[in-house]
């Protein structure tokens, strides 16, 4: 495993941290994640750095991230934002591991999650459903080209989809 980190990827909202939390309970692993180390360099939340620098900064960023993680970070688990398999060095940061599910099982699982309103609010990208679903069929394809593994989420419990992922990246 490169790095002995795993590198979690996909859709926004198809559980990246939610399995990031599980394989922490059933490995010696730690859980650090792109968006919130990018918060925490900027001191502003994701939406603030888009509103006020644009995507193209905020991509520089993720891109800083990436390197940070492939220099001094090991045996990591890395949950990240929905673009950052775009960094150039992805597949140096660690295995990448692809969540995948349908675009409409991933709507499901945001809309019944005890705060889906809190949730789709800070995915405004979610709010035009046609541009979402399009955004969703581009980035599938991209992912799977950067992916180590793709694990199907759908119908699993984050305990499954955590040990399944473990038991790939031995």
């Amino acid at each position: 495993m490169k790095n002995k980190n795993i590198v979690l990827i996909g859709f926004m909202g198809v559980g990246k941290g939610t399995t990031a939390r599980e394989i922490v309970k059933h490995s010696e692993m730690i859980s650090i994640d792109t968006d919130d180390l990018i918060e925490s360099m900027e001191n502003r939340k994701i939406k603030k750095i888009f509103e006020d620098e644009g995507e193209a900064y905020f991509r520089a960023l993720e891109q800083r991230v990436a390197h940070w993680i492939q220099k001094s970070v090991t045996h990591t688990l890395i949950s990240t934002g929905g673009g950052f398999y775009k960094v150039e060095n992805i597949n140096k940061v660690g295995t990448v591991v692809l969540l995948h599910a349908s675009f409409d099982a991933i709507l499901e699982r945001i809309k019944a999650h005890p705060n889906a309103e809190r949730k789709l609010k800070k995915r405004p990208l979610l709010h035009d459903l046609d541009k979402a679903r399009k955004l969703y069929e581009v980035r599938e394809a991209a992912y799977r080209k950067v992916a180590d593994f793709v694990i199907d989420v759908e119908e699993k419990s984050p305990t499954e989809v955590a040990l399944e992922i473990l038991e790939k990246v031995k």
